[in-house]
Order: structure tokens, then sequence, then C-alpha cells
């Protein structure tokens, strides 16, 4: 039993990254019926802005800090990231989606592809083509708890993602302007006939989404190690299927299908090698993490296909 509690910890860890994400998607779907293409890259580019944060302080493998220290440079990374997503996420919805609110909807679709591939080749030209490391700041340290062995990093990403969500459902439900999002997304038009600013709603929407996203990249770096600049595209499309999963434009599916997705992750690798493809030229196996991609897409296919609202449906209004 140890041994599959391993892979749910493991999974649940991968998960919570990818519900964070998924938060992105799913706010702004809900506000404004738009696919944020871009908004993977937007994550990637937060663990760029990380890497020189922290190389701008001297930080390196070789340098840990320790104690208070730590801390604050964690906090640090984090606000830097999150902030320069959000702004990122704000200027995105002002440059290339607002001008086409009224268009066609295919025109903000092809925007959004088109900021992806901006942001990519900023990426590229910013850390170049090859992967990059990600100071490995974070402890590494186990804890056994009923013969499952816990890394320290693990518990740090679950926690703090189990922390931003709290906070975010908090946001939406209690405060005035998380009811001015219920409004903007339930009916624009009565909303804004109502006094609600509707593009300030929409932006701060991308603000925070952007941000959530950030917070994700600071995760990612710290248990993955490394991040190349095509990181969102992929992270972005596992994502989206979290938020397809759990029902797009709700946040409680979206938490609910990203930590979904990264179970199946962690356990698809228990898929024997035997099953498993074999790698060009050398005929070795790639073992069950090369049905990973394979799984999750099958996965987001048979949802659109079969309960195309998702796990708890879309918290979309109907149109009267």
């Amino acid at each position: 039993m140890s041994y599959y509690l391993q892979f749910v910890i493991v999974g649940l860890a991968s998960g919570s990254i990818y519900a964070l994400i998924a938060l992105g998607y799913t706010m702004v779907y809900g506000i404004i019926e738009l696919i944020n293409f871009a908004h993977g890259d937007i994550f990637m580019i937060g663990m760029m802005v990380a890497i020189t944060f922290l190389d701008l302080l001297h930080v390196t493998d070789k340098n840990p800090p320790t104690g208070f220290a730590l801390v604050g440079i964690l906090a640090a990374a984090f606000l830097v990231a999150m902030l320069a997503c959000a702004i990122v996420g704000v200027v995105t919805e002002r440059i290339a989606y607002r001008p086409l609110r009224n268009a066609n909807r295919l025109a903000p679709l092809i925007s959004a592809i088109g900021v992806s591939l901006i942001l990519e080749d900023l990426g590229k030209l910013w850390k170049g083509l090859n992967y990059i490391s990600f100071p490995q700041i974070f402890p590494n340290v186990f804890y056994s708890i009923g013969g499952v062995q816990i890394a320290a990093v693990d518990l740090f990403a679950i926690v703090v993602a189990v922390v931003l969500m709290i906070g975010l459902q908090w946001f939406i439900t209690y405060t005035r302007m998380g009811r001015a999002m219920r409004a903007v997304a339930q009916d624009r038009e009565a909303a804004a006939l109502m006094g609600v600013n509707v593009n300030q709603v929409i932006s701060i929407t991308f603000f925070v989404g952007a941000g959530l996203a950030g917070a994700a990249s600071i995760i990612y770096g710290l248990k993955f190690g490394s991040t190349i600049y095509y990181i969102g595209f992929q992270l972005g499309l596992i994502a989206f299927t979290a938020a397809v999963l759990g029902g797009i434009g709700n946040l409680v599916g979206a938490m609910l299908g990203g930590l979904i997705i990264g179970l199946v992750q962690s356990f698809s690798v228990l898929i024997p090698d035997s099953l498993a493809p074999h790698s060009h030229g050398f005929g070795l196996p790639l073992g069950g993490a090369a049905w990973m991609l394979a799984i999750i897409f099958a996965i987001l296919i048979l949802i659109l296909v079969f309960r195309p609202s998702g796990l708890l449906g879309q918290n979309v209004p109907d149109k009267v």
C-alpha cells in the first residue's frame, strides 16, 4: 500500500501545479469565454524571471540560503514571478484581446495563438534554445510517514497550492471584486448597467489568473529543476485538459481536474515497459512514462466527446 501512496503524493504535487495553471484558463473563460492559449507561455516567462532574479542575488545550488534567508528569498521569488506574470497577463489582455472583444470569436483565438508564439520567441531570445537549470535552493529532505518517503518539496508544492486555491475561492466568494467578477461572468451587459467597470474586472481577472501561473512556475522550478522556452506550451495543454476535465469556467473543477491529471501522470509510469513504444534507432523501451501525454490527451478527447461540460459542469450562464 505504501508503494502506491508514494505515487499519490507525487501525483498530488504535480497536480497542484497543473491546478494553479488551470485556474487561469478557467477564470478567463468564465469571464469572457476565451481560451487564452498564451497562458502556458506566461507561466514560462515566470520561470525565466525567477531564474534571472535568483541569478541577480547570486543564489545557486552551491551556496543555497538557509533559515530565514531561504524563507525571504523564496517569498521574494514568488512575489517577483507572480507580479511579472500578472503584468504580462494584463498587457496581453489590453493589447491582444480587448480590441477584439466584440469581433468574431475566431479572431481573439488566433490572437491568443499569436501571443503564445511571441512569448515563446521572447523566451528563446532571452535564455536560448537549450534547457536551463533552476537553482535547487529548497532543502533536499525526505520525511518517512507510514513507510512512505515524502519529499519536502512535494509537501511544499501541495501546501502552497492549497493555500492559494483557498485564497482564490475566498476572494471570488466574499470580496466586492469577486462579486463583480461573478456578475460580469453572469451577464456582462447587465453588470455594466449596474455600474460595474467591466474592463477593470476583466483586467483584474487576467492579473489574478496570470499571477497564479507565476506561483506555479516557482513550484515547478523547485520540483523539477529545469525549464526551456517551450515548456509553457506543453504544460499549458495539460492544464487546459485539467480545466476541461473539471468543467471549464468552474474554479473548483479546475482544481479537481489538475489533481486528477497529476495522479494519472504519476501512475502512468506503472505501465510495463513491454507495452511502451520504442525509441527511434536503438529499440529501447521508454517505459510507461512514454504513454503519459497520450493518456492525458485521450482523457481530453473523451471528456469533449462524452461530457463536454466536465466533471463538475461548466460555470457559464445560459443566454436567454
